[in-house]
């Protein structure tokens, strides 16, 4: 099965200016992201790497280091409406799937990309897919910046919340049996659904959870979930996370 992996890039963040430029053991972090998702991909070469930025000089960058890029508008209002646009500047067909990584996880496992885009191809129910793992800490539980997802017996998603979920209501405060899951951020769909996604009107639970995927849930539409063994390495939010990623890579 081929799909292509669409890698939004914005060079503004009010956290660590220039993120996606910033020097990983030789490379820029989005070119370091590109080439480890490229490096997961079959022997046929199906999977297709690319790119979508709203900078110039990020497209420089990839030129350098032979990784496709595509130049989008620079207003678009989230990662979505980006790589919305990508797919109609690469004349993508409806049913072809496309896989979100962000750009800040240069510790992606290629093989996560792969399962998801194979779970979305199997599952012709569902519009999205995406991936979570078992949380094992009371503190990852309790935590709201840690995104909780519940999934139904066909591993549809049900819910994400920053709440706590699903809440034991004989051991209030415990953490669940069988372990709740934590969403990782990587998501699949079909190219004629992600040009659609942004015509939808926000959902209120989007608003108030700040999650986005809650837009699908809300009009009806279903997200696959693949449940991996293995949680993800540490993305690059912060300069204290790109000291700790640096070091990772010998830099």
């Amino acid at each position: 099965m081929s799909f292509i992996v669409l890698i939004p890039a914005r060079l503004a963040s009010t956290r660590l200016p220039n993120k996606p430029l910033a020097d990983i053991g030789g490379l820029p972090m989005v070119v370091r992201v590109a080439r480890r998702v490229m490096s997961g991909s079959d022997p046929a070469g199906k999977t297709r790497v690319v790119v979508a930025t709203d900078s110039s000089e990020i497209v420089g960058a990839c030129d350098v280091h032979r990784v496709e890029s595509v130049l989008t508008r620079a207003d678009h209002p989230s990662g979505s409406d980006r790589l919305a646009e990508a797919c109609q500047l690469l004349g993508l067909g409806d049913d072809e799937i496309v896989i979100n990584v962000q750009g800040d996880e240069p510790l992606i496992d290629p093989a996560l990309a792969t399962a998801v885009a194979n779970l979305l191809a199997g599952q012709p129910a569902a519009s999205m897919s995406t991936a979570a793992h078992a949380i094992d800490t009371q503190a990852d539980f309790n935590s709201p910046n840690v995104v909780k997802v519940l999934i139904d017996a066909n591993s549809m998603a049900l819910y994400f919340s920053r709440a706590p979920i699903p809440f034991w209501r004989d051991r209030p405060g415990a953490l669940p049996s069988p372990a709740p899951l934590r969403h990782i951020g990587i998501y699949g769909y079909r190219a004629g659904f992600l040009r659609q996604f942004p015509k939808l009107a926000q959902a209120p639970i989007e608003v108030t959870e700040a999650l986005e995927q809650l837009r699908v849930l809300w009009h009806g539409y279903r997200i696959a979930v693949h449940v991996t063994d293995h949680a993800p390495g540490p993305g690059v939010d912060t300069a204290e996370d790109l000291e700790r990623v640096r070091r990772l890579f010998g830099s």
